[in-house]
């Protein structure tokens, strides 16, 4: 081995820069997603109108029962009284309509 080739030669080393640059920046980008995307879901607010629902009543039925609904929900048709909720119709007639304050 010459002189030359003793004390010049250049060993390849191993950098750390570019796995370190690559683990920072994977780092930063998932950070900012996350960040982002906690942000995104706060900042939306769904809100369901306000419903005129009128009083609270219970409506005592002649077999005892007891329907508690509110007063919106009951009408009367042809001389009978029905309840009308969302995905029913109920015949409440006979039934005497009382106005309470239920929980």
């Amino acid at each position: 081995m010459t002189r030359l080739e003793l004390y010049h030669k250049k060993t390849k080393q191993f950098s750390w820069k570019g796995p370190i640059f690559l683990i920072l920046t994977f780092f930063i980008v998932a950070v900012g997603f996350f960040l982002f995307r906690y942000y995104y879901q706060s900042s939306i607010k769904i809100e369901s109108p306000e419903e005129k629902l009128g009083s609270k009543v219970v409506v005592h039925l002649p077999d005892g029962k007891e329907v508690f609904t509110y007063e919106n929900y009951i009408f009367e048709k042809d001389g009978r009284t029905y309840y009308k909720g969302e995905r029913n119709t109920i015949d409440l007639t006979g039934g005497t309509v009382t106005y309470e304050n239920w929980e």
